[in-house]
């Protein structure tokens, strides 16, 4: 990514999540503006975009190329509705000060794809350092011992599988008749198993809330870029706009 002309290094470049209680009091999520809605959401919540070297517009998912960016909060339809009506090229402009840049045909695409990149990536790194679980049988333990922070189901995982470990979760957590469920993943058994290296992928869970939350913050905007919101993925990135700062970059 380049830095347009006379802009300095933004600081909002790092990828680390900040959370209200996490990091010590001083570390606060700060707003951004989606510059097609003009909605305000927490830094996990939106997506932001960056000038590559050769001046595309491009997504910059973890939030770390230098520079000014531009944030998005639609989904892919809104997206590519504003594009084909041209909002998009002025909402560009107007946030990078008419630095000359091209918005790509595919930038829907491509951001799809970057989102599913960092969520199926995230999921390896998690499973590496062992806090990612597989298997029904370990998982509904661990969730019956109140020992999971967050469960994910295969987009074709069965109803009475799902609804099993949702149960074994909810009488873990003390939280029964509540309706508290995992997450429908927008992904099948063979995408989830192909992205962690393992046979037959169906359901996973985490049990660790730091890393829950890692997860959640790139799934909740896979989610809503595909239209859909999950309250398992609210949930756990619930209250990070309190007493917060609105910035533009």
């Amino acid at each position: 990514m380049r830095i347009p002309h006379n802009e300095p290094l933004s600081s909002d470049t790092s990828d680390r999540p900040a959370r209200p209680g996490t990091r010590g009091s001083a570390s606060v999520d700060p707003e951004r503006k989606c510059i097609l809605s003009g909605d305000h959401g927490s830094r996990d919540g939106l997506l932001r975009l960056a000038i590559s070297p050769d001046g595309l517009v491009l997504p910059d998912v973890h939030a770390k190329a230098p520079g000014r960016g531009a944030w998005l909060g639609v989904s892919r339809t809104e997206l590519e509705k504003a594009i084909a009506k041209g909002q998009m090229k002025g909402a560009l402009a107007r946030a990078f000060k008419g630095a000359a840049l091209t918005i790509p045909e595919d930038l829907p695409e491509r951001i799809e794809a970057a989102l599913f990149r960092a969520f199926t990536d995230r999921l390896g790194l998690e499973l590496r350092a062992g806090k990612l679980l597989l298997g029904s049988d370990r998982i509904a333990e661990k969730a019956r011992a109140g020992r999971i922070a967050f469960i994910g189901h295969a987009a074709d995982a069965s109803e009475d599988g799902s609804r099993k470990l949702d149960q074994a979760w909810r009488v873990g957590m003390e939280t029964e008749g509540s309706g508290m469920a995992g997450t429908r993943l927008p992904l099948d058994r063979t995408a989830l198993s192909v992205a962690l290296g393992r046979d037959n992928v169906v359901h996973l869970a985490l049990d660790d809330a730091a890393a829950a939350q890692r997860l959640t913050a790139l799934l909740e905007r896979l989610l809503r870029f595909l239209g859909r919101s999950d309250p398992a993925a609210d949930e756990l990135s619930a209250g990070a706009n309190a007493s917060s700062a609105v910035t533009t970059d």
